[in-house]
């Protein structure tokens, strides 16, 4: 989990939110892109082009799980699971 914290802390970590837009409007961390996960797939190149570290949420970390496997298979190593907003917030504090 240390390891994480320090991506998430880490200024140059990109968060991107895979939950839907009203999720995301209603409440998400400051910062963060969103990114829906059924996006994810045709986006591909917009993570690509990040090329730094990227953390992707979502509300349990299901939908995170999903997207980082989506990303890892399409070449995208960089990736990690946040888990939940929730858990992303502990972690900032």
């Amino acid at each position: 989990m240390s390891v994480l914290r320090e991506l998430i802390k880490n200024p140059s970590t990109v968060l991107v939110d895979v939950r839907n837009q009203w999720e995301y409007d209603m409440e998400h961390i400051p910062g963060a892109m969103n990114i829906p996960l059924d996006q994810v797939p045709y986006r591909i190149d917009e993570f690509k082009a990040i090329q730094k570290p990227v953390v992707v949420y979502c509300r349990s970390g299901s939908r995170s799980g999903m997207a980082v496997s989506i990303l890892k298979q399409n070449g995208i190593a960089d990736v990690y699971n946040g888990g939940g907003i929730g858990d992303i917030q502990l972690l900032l504090n």
